[in-house]
């Protein structure tokens, strides 16, 4: 039995990132809070799925433009000083998001740009505290400390919208996004209690050229680009977050606190997955493992639309319509969140061995600049997947858009498998980016 638990090695062995993952952990349940509150304050102000949608399009173009320039950042200066330098900018943005809710601004243009502000800030921290990781844990540990990565971005995205979506629901947007601040100073607390963190070969020029230095060997190592491509098949092709609004609104009922739920439901399988992820260590076939995972998110989300398209036609005949009252004992909330847990148990393992892949394959000396990339697939891909089940919700209805999403990540895998069958042979023992 001890063997299935989360291997906790990297706590006990390293102060230093027992330090950084509790700041982390601490941080991403105020992050997620106040991500759930951005996208049920512009629903509120809008009442359009496509609005929401819109906040994941201008997170993702600083994502792009600053990820990829922010990973050239860390393999340039001492990685502690750029992670510092960033959560302030994360905490200024967050301070302005929260003032314009205590100040019942109400606009929506005012939101998405500071959005997009935290989003830079983002762009350049995430990749920074990732490629710090390697340098507190031995090569051994690298697995177990990326469960533990895992469990603590879930722990943020279970605790998260669910405080969030009932804060929002009872108190109000302000509380919320000031939630997010308070923990945003503790984990600034946390790194700056790290010692000086150096890239490998010192101090080199951050520009242009370091960028796309990174780009063309991403393009040469083909294993890791891999990994990025399939993550996109999930979370561009089949991300479900913007369709949770207008789901607690329409569809189930319950509004802020079911959106919450939903949003909830995805961590929740995501912790599971990684409390009970031990033998993960013992796999080496990682390019199988990445692949049977994204597939499996696919079919998860394709399950969850179906449970909406059973739901719509009950409440169409019950005549029901926006309620605040959450329906605890509806067969169809509880068989939504059944279906996303499985996708979050199934992204969790494909989180672990993608990021795996990453850091043991890429010399350290390149490690920022393909964090880099990886933050813009991983947290960009969301925020265009954002856009598309916003587009997709608009023109098809929620139910159908997440069927129609789960059926393309699916067959993107295996059309991305056939076309690069050398990956499914990736093997850990001998490591080849």
């Amino acid at each position: 039995m001890p063997a299935l638990l989360l291997d906790t090695a990297p706590l006990r062995s390293s102060p230093e990132y027992r330090r950084l993952w509790t700041g982390l952990t601490l941080a991403g349940v105020g992050s997620q809070l106040g991500v759930t509150a951005v996208a049920l304050q512009v629903y509120d102000l809008t009442g359009s799925s496509f609005a929401v949608g819109l906040v994941g399009l201008v997170s993702f173009v600083p994502l792009v433009v600053l990820g990829l320039y922010g990973g050239a950042l860390v393999d340039a200066h001492d990685r502690r000083r750029v992670v510092v330098l960033s959560s302030v900018g994360l905490l200024v943005a967050s301070v302005l998001i929260a003032a314009q809710a205590w100040l019942d601004v109400g606009s929506v243009a005012l939101l998405l740009g500071l959005v997009a502000l935290q989003s830079a800030a983002f762009a350049v921290n995430s990749p920074a505290r990732t490629a710090i990781i390697p340098m507190l844990v031995p090569a051994e540990q690298l697995p177990a400390a990326n469960a533990l990565g895992t469990l603590s971005m879930n722990l943020g995205v279970t605790v998260g919208p669910l405080v969030g979506g009932l804060l929002v629901g009872t108190v109000g947007f302000g509380p919320a996004y000031t939630i997010d601040v308070v923990t945003l100073l503790v984990a600034l607390a946390t790194v700056l209690s790290l010692p000086p963190l150096p890239p490998a070969g010192g101090a080199r020029k951050a520009g242009l050229a370091s960028v796309l230095e990174g780009l063309r060997l991403l393009k040469g190592w083909r294993n890791v680009r891999t990994t990025f491509l399939l993550d996109i098949c999930a979370m561009v092709l089949s991300q479900p977050r913007a369709l949770f609004p207008a789901v607690g609104a329409v569809l189930i009922g319950g509004g802020a606190t079911t959106a919450g739920v939903l949003a909830s439901s995805v961590a929740v399988g995501s912790v599971l997955a990684s409390l009970v992820s031990g033998p993960l260590g013992r796999v080496h076939r990682h390019g199988v493992a990445i692949a049977v995972s994204v597939a499996a998110w696919g079919a998860a989300i394709v399950a969850f639309g179906l449970v909406l398209l059973l739901a719509a036609p009950s409440h169409a005949a019950e005549g029901t319509v926006t309620t605040t009252a959450v329906p605890w004992t509806s067969w169809h909330l509880w068989g939504a969140c059944a279906a996303l847990a499985a996708a979050g148990a199934a992204d969790a393992v494909s989180s672990v061995f993608r990021q795996t892949v990453l850091q043991s394959a890429a010399p350290d000396w390149a490690r920022g600049r393909l964090q880099g990339v990886f933050i813009v697939v991983v947290a960009g891909g969301p925020r265009l997947g954002d856009l598309v089940a916003g587009a997709d919700a608009d023109a098809l209805g929620e139910a159908l858009a997440a069927v129609v999403g789960g059926v393309a990540c699916v067959l993107a895998v295996v059309v991305l498998m056939a076309w690069q069958r050398g990956f499914l042979r990736y093997d850990a023992r001998d490591p080849v980016p």
